[in-house]
């Protein structure tokens, strides 16, 4: 089956993140950028140019993870040192790449990956980003609704499953009594 990304994380960083599907549950757990087919493929929907070796990718995105996941779940910053030697290498190598003095493209996707994840840090409302509450999704995400109040990835997907799940549980507690 062709692999079909979903971009829902709101920054590329997080959709980066979110190539890891199920990563709460390891019985299901999918890198969906393992070859580097996949990679192309993701690569191309999020926007992004450049080749890059799939384990090099997979490497940053763990960095990448342990630096935001502590953020999400509300308990501060992750281990930076990581990220920060990666930023260093990254700016050594950008150019720049828009209209503002200090927009910075990449030198290759890896370079790319890593400067979007320090723009995620730099720019971004982190008290918006959130963990999907699905017990084994593990997605991350920014909640730009206007009160935020956003629970799952996606409401279609993970939402729905919870949504089922109350359905379910009401039922046969009603049967029960």
């Amino acid at each position: 089956m062709l692999y079909q990304p979903e971009l829902i994380g709101g920054h590329v960083a997080l959709d980066l993140l979110n190539t890891v599907s199920w990563r709460l549950d390891p019985s299901r757990t999918v890198d969906r950028i393992a070859t580097a087919e996949a990679l192309a493929t993701w690569r191309a929907a999020a926007g992004l140019s450049g080749d890059s070796d799939p384990h090099r990718v997979a490497t940053v995105r763990a960095v990448v993870y342990d630096a935001v996941l502590p953020i999400a779940r509300g308990t501060g910053p992750g281990d930076l040192r990581e990220l920060q030697t990666l930023l260093a290498g990254a700016v050594r190598r950008a150019t720049p790449a828009g209209p503002r003095p200090m927009d910075w493209g990449g030198a290759n996707l890896v370079d790319e990956l890593v400067l979007a994840a320090g723009r995620l840090l730099e720019r971004e409302d982190l008290s918006r980003l959130r963990e999907c509450q699905d017990d084994g999704c593990g997605w991350l995400f920014l909640d730009r609704s206007k009160n935020g109040s956003r629970r799952w990835c996606s409401s279609g997907d993970c939402g729905n499953r919870a949504r089922a799940k109350r359905h379910y549980e009401r039922v046969r507690a009603g049967r029960e009594s």
